[in-house]
């Protein structure tokens, strides 16, 4: 016979409703309407079966609308990992956990009349037969950064893999210890290095590293020089790095592969923009380096992708390597990549959001500022404007700001608190904090944007 400790567990157990009737409650249809029936389904069952857990082990009981509760808290959280469109009042302009660089109009339309039908990827319509996808691509980035030919990846740690373990795997590949760097998501040099097959072959200090530190590390299994651009952070003080001529210099007389990892991208002169100096793609290509390679999405603005660029004899050879293929591209970032070359090309750097972003002027953040604010004084909200300073982001340029002009939001609540209640709107707005204020920095806030904005904070704090 059951004790009575069990026959109570049994009577709790047993007024546990069904999953449908839950499925059935006015909470539940939302989630279904936004997360599919199948996908609800499944996290009630297991919410249910947790409930029975404890309930044979602590005899308690739970309401309906305990159940409904334990099982609405985790679709919620599987909603707010789902991605989604963000307001960026953080300053950064390109924002690697926000999504880095942000695309125009003109290169979603490009992307949309590419991709809503069939499309002549790998057709040749003028021959009638089979082509290469990405021919027009490359020939204007070679184009537009001085190369003999360019060949475009996935992203540029599939970039930097295909380059090692094309042209190195099993030899040695000569880098600065200052320079195995690590950028964020868990990029290591080192461990692309030994991915490929290369065997690294570290000279010198973290800080300091010569000429003569790569001269004494070369011998007949040396394969290539490797110099990466330490993209998202700087050293100064008593430090020493060997120039890309130098290494070049030193590549042609060993007869060795020069490589150069730019990471960030740039075409432009950053410091006609009032930024620090960020090293050109075109000059690392000019100086005589055999192959760059850089990110598609940081400063050059486009869709993620990683591009190499250099000698026609080394980038063909990167093209029929069997890695190539696994990492090669898909017809979207295509579409989208040529616009942005063209935007180059042609001269409309401001199209692309990412330099158009950098290049507004504090005139026209404060001009914005004020009509928020005046905005929200109407509606009997304080906020405050004040000069502050943006970043670049995206490893591009490390410890350089610029001005910019930032809504206070004057508030009792907790900067973090209120930090959060803008993460929850419907369309979530991310701001930074400053001396215990939570900021929103119009930098990065599109104009568009503006009124979305107005309505967030009415939302929380009217």
């Amino acid at each position: 016979m059951q004790n009575k400790s069990s026959m109570v567990k049994s009577k709790i157990l047993r007024q546990i409703p069904s999953i449908e009737e839950i499925l059935q409650t006015k909470k539940l249809q939302r989630f279904i309407s936004i997360l599919s029936r199948p996908l609800v389904t499944q996290v009630s069952r297991k919410i249910a079966d947790e409930i029975r857990k404890e309930i044979k082990k602590k005899g308690i009981s739970f309401s309906r609308d305990e159940i409904v509760l334990r099982i609405t808290e985790e679709l919620e959280t599987l909603s707010s990992i789902s991605l989604k469109p963000v307001i960026n009042g953080t300053g950064v302009v390109i924002h690697t956990n926000l999504g880095r660089a942000p695309i125009g109009e003109d290169v979603l339309k490009r992307i949309l009349e590419v991709s809503k039908s069939y499309s002549s990827l790998e057709y040749d319509l003028k021959r009638g037969r089979r082509g290469e996808r990405t021919v027009l691509l490359e020939r204007l980035l070679s184009e537009l950064l001085g190369a003999e030919g360019a060949l475009v990846v996935n992203n540029n740690a599939g970039a930097v893999l295909l380059i090692l373990s094309g042209l190195a795997k099993g030899k040695e590949v000569v880098i600065s210890r200052g320079e195995l760097v690590q950028i964020g998501g868990g990029f290591k040099i080192p461990e692309i290095l030994a991915e490929s097959g290369a065997i690294m072959k570290e000279v010198g200090t973290t800080n300091r590293t010569s000429l003569s530190d790569y001269r004494r590390a070369i011998n007949k299994n040396t394969r290539m020089l490797l110099k990466v651009h330490k993209s998202n952070f700087w050293m100064s003080g008593f430090v020493e790095e060997v120039s890309r001529e130098g290494l070049v210099d030193l590549g042609r007389k060993n007869h060795l592969i020069v490589v150069e990892d730019l990471g960030s991208g740039a075409v432009l002169f950053t410091e006609d923009y009032g930024l620090g100096h960020e090293p050109r793609i075109s000059d690392a290509v000019s100086s005589g380096v055999d192959l760059v390679c850089f990110s598609g999405d940081k400063l050059l603005g486009g869709p993620q992708a990683g591009v190499i660029v250099g000698k026609r004899k080394y980038v063909e050879f990167l093209r029929r390597h069997p890695l190539y293929r696994a990492l090669r591209l898909d017809k979207m970032v295509i579409a989208g990549l040529e616009q942005v070359v063209l935007c180059y090309l042609k001269k409309e750097e401001e199209s692309i959001p990412v330099w158009k972003m950098i290049s507004t002027s504090l005139d026209e953040l404060r001009k914005r500022g004020e009509k928020i604010s005046g905005k929200l004084k109407e509606s009997g909200i304080s906020v405050s404007l004040r000069e502050s300073k943006s970043t670049v982001g995206g490893g591009s340029l490390p410890g350089e700001t610029f001005p910019t002009v930032v809504l206070t939001i004057d508030s009792q609540i907790p900067a973090a608190m209120l930090a959060e209640k803008f993460r929850n709107l419907d369309y979530p707005v991310i701001g930074r904090i400053e001396k215990n204020r939570l900021v929103l920095d119009l930098r990065t806030i599109f104009p568009e944007q503006d009124e979305m904005v107005i309505k967030g904070i009415k939302n929380i704090l009217g």
